[in-house]
């Protein structure tokens, strides 16, 4: 949105499409510079007031914006439900750049989009190869981290041998096991969404955790 003043309009224009009169969740979903981002919350306190929105949430929001978000819904007596951001086991920033420790002081839910890093952690790419398409000229498929790939995927499916789980499920349960993360994986067909589902069905040992923590330290920086 080009002003924090379009919120209404654009929720309007959404819940019309969607044919319903409210949504469970309503996130902005980039700050750019000139949206104010108090002025912004106060039309999503508004929104909720008008039963239009149930939760607020916001994505890529760094440490510091979404204090400023989280103040200015509590000074309306309103949470701040969530943060969507880039997280998983090859993109470790939120726990670097203070988003994850914000989200846990706070109790804001961080959900984890490209929870399996674009596929690259599924395991289709143990060989080496690499995706057909754009994606093969992004992280992690190139670069010097494209080579400390296949370890990684390595120990998860190793570790997923001992649960008859594969190495994306194993991705995923990584990210369950995270306190106030909720990883989002993509779903083409039934399928994958089975297969994603079956993150839910184990858990890791600490050890293992540890184990995937330390193999994945690079993916921090």
């Amino acid at each position: 949105m080009a002003r924090a003043q379009d919120m209404p309009y654009a929720l309007d224009v959404s819940l019309r499409n969607l044919q319903r009169t409210s949504v469970e969740l309503y996130q902005h979903h980039f700050p750019e510079p000139w949206v104010d981002i108090s002025a912004l919350m106060g039309l999503m306190a508004d929104a909720v007031e008008a039963g239009k929105v149930k939760a607020v949430g916001v994505s890529n929001y760094s440490a510091a914006q979404m204090r400023t978000a989280y103040q200015a819904l509590a000074e309306r007596g309103i949470p701040l439900a969530s943060n969507q951001v880039q997280y998983s086991l090859l993109h470790r920033q939120p726990e670097a750049n203070g988003v994850l420790d914000t989200c846990r002081e706070l109790g804001i839910t961080l959900i984890a989009y490209q929870p399996l890093a674009s596929g690259a952690l599924t395991g289709k790419y143990l060989d080496g190869s690499r995706p057909a398409g754009i994606r093969r000229f992004r992280e992690p498929f190139r670069g010097s981290k494209f080579h400390g790939l296949q370890p990684v995927v390595t120990l998860l499916k190793l570790i997923g041998d001992r649960y008859g789980k594969t190495p994306g499920q194993v991705a995923l349960r990584w990210l369950l096991e995270q306190e106030n993360v909720l990883p989002i994986p993509g779903a083409k067909n039934a399928d994958q969404a089975v297969h994603n589902a079956g993150a839910l069905s184990f858990a890791l040992t600490p050890d293992e955790i540890n184990y995937l923590n330390d193999a994945t330290t690079a993916w921090r920086e």
